[in-house]
């Protein structure tokens, strides 16, 4: 079948478009380098023509509280009623293990626009709710920075693999649409200050990793199990130590 993927250059959108290919499907990456862009509508009319499945996993370039709103409304609005006029009839979209538990933060209350979209756009949808990927640990290190200091909550998070995301992503699309929310995470739990003071020290990186229980992730505290997925999450195979491995 033709898949379109919405963000289909980025990291989790190349692997989604490299592993539908080796499996037989058109898969089309769709990005404004490619001529496709949400945000203004160029161009997905004529990519969605013939499109089965439709997989979103853009992200907003800035996480500023009115542009990262108005992307995702804006982006979302235009691709729905896109796939409505086209036939399409799955659409799916990669989000964050909770979203619903961090509305604190400008970030996630626009992935929460996102996702309340779709489900009341009438076409048949999947969520995919994913933890946080190995490689957005630089990312947490960075947003929790000030001068040395990295401040973070004690909170447990279940990272996971980008090849692991890509891989359920991609199962998800291509099957019934579950009209619902499917949890990835990795298999291992850790405390967020930990992996990142060790994530640190294994690259020489002199910032000290300090335990903060009101320290603010993207704009949000966090309760213990802020981060964690449920009980029924698709739990994938590659741990940290063989991701890190991975890496060279």
């Amino acid at each position: 079948m033709k898949v379109v993927v919405i963000g289909g250059t980025g990291l989790i959108g190349s692997k989604v478009v490299t592993r539908l290919s080796e499996h037989g499907h058109e898969a089309v990456a769709a990005a404004p380098n490619t001529g496709v862009n949400t945000l203004t509508g160029e161009g997905l009319a004529e990519v969605l023509q013939g499109a089965a499945v439709v997989i979103d996993v853009s992200n907003s370039p800035s996480f500023e509280e009115r542009a990262v709103m108005d992307f995702f409304h804006t982006c979302t609005t235009n691709l729905l009623e896109a796939e409505a006029q086209a036939g399409v009839t799955h659409h799916l979209a990669l989000s964050v293990v909770g979203t619903e538990r961090l509305q604190g933060s400008a970030y996630f209350r626009a992935k929460q626009a996102q996702e309340k979209l779709i489900k009341e756009s009438g076409l048949p949808y999947s969520i995919v709710h994913s933890t946080q990927f190995f490689e957005f640990i630089k990312a947490i290190a960075a947003e929790a920075t000030d001068g040395d200091t990295v401040r973070l909550s004690p909170a447990k998070f279940q990272p996971i693999a980008s090849d692991d995301v890509a891989a359920v992503v991609g199962r998800t699309a291509v099957g019934t649409p579950v009209n619902g929310v499917v949890e990835v995470a990795g298999p291992e739990a850790f405390q967020l200050d930990e992996l990142i003071r060790k994530g640190l020290a294994a690259k020489n990186d002199p910032r000290t990793v300090v335990t903060d229980e009101h320290a603010t992730y993207f704009g949000t505290e966090l309760k213990e199990s802020t981060l964690l997925p449920g009980p029924d999450a698709i739990i994938a195979k590659t741990t940290f130590a063989d991701w890190i491995a991975q890496q060279g």
